[in-house]
Formats: C-alpha cells, sequence, structure tokens
C-alpha cells in the first residue's frame, strides 16, 4: 500500500509488526515494546492532520480551478477531493472501530 494513497497504511504495518513480534515472544510485549513503536496518540494526530491538510488542499484547488489558475486541470481537482475523501473515510472507520471497541469493554464482566 502507499502511504500517499492510504494514510493509515502505516498504522497497518505498525499494528501487524505489533502482532507479529507479540506471537513470536509468545504473546507477550511489554509497554516499553509498544511505546517504543511510537505513541498512539501522536499517532492519531498526525493521521488526523495529515487528512485536514488533504481537505484542505483539495479545497484550495477547486478554488483555484474554479477562478481560472492555468496550472490547475480539472483531473488535479478530482483526484485531491477523492485523496481526501479516502483520507476522511478511513479515519471514520477506525474512530467507528474505535467505539466499537470501547463499547465492548466497557459491557465486559469485572
Amino acid at each position: 500500500m502507499d502511504s500517499t494513497i492510504n494514510p493509515m497504511a502505516s498504522v497497518l504495518q505498525q499494528m501487524q509488526s505489533m502482532a507479529s513480534a507479540a506471537a513470536s515472544k509468545g504473546g507477550t510485549a511489554t509497554a516499553d515494546e509498544v511505546a517504543g513503536s511510537g505513541d498512539f496518540a501522536s499517532l492519531l494526530k498526525s493521521t488526523l492532520d495529515k487528512t485536514n491538510e488533504a481537505q484542505q488542499t483539495a479545497a484550495a484547488e477547486g478554488k483555484a480551478f474554479e477562478l481560472g489558475s492555468p496550472d490547475i486541470g480539472l483531473n488535479d481537482v478530482m483526484l485531491a477531493g477523492q485523496k481526501a475523501n479516502i483520507e476522511f473515510q478511513t479515519v471514520v472507520q477506525v474512530r467507528n472501530k474505535l467505539v466499537t471497541a470501547y463499547n465492548d469493554v466497557m459491557q465486559m464482566a469485572v
């Protein structure tokens, strides 16, 4: 997967490497190993920032195209819009999975 097309590719790659590391160690990963691979909050923030930047870029290219800028073509505008849409949909799906996981944990009997 190309990280310019899918901003969550690096997240998926990190999760897969952590899963394989945990499986090779018998399912035990220390907190230092998990934290060393990247702080989840900072990773989430950087992903949201990239998504926001892609949406702003798409909007700016659309506006430039509407104003008749000669260096912006319709294909550039459409491509930027689709990239921003894919990134946004990915973030929404990750959020939905996090909410579902949170609800599942909250419903567990202690």
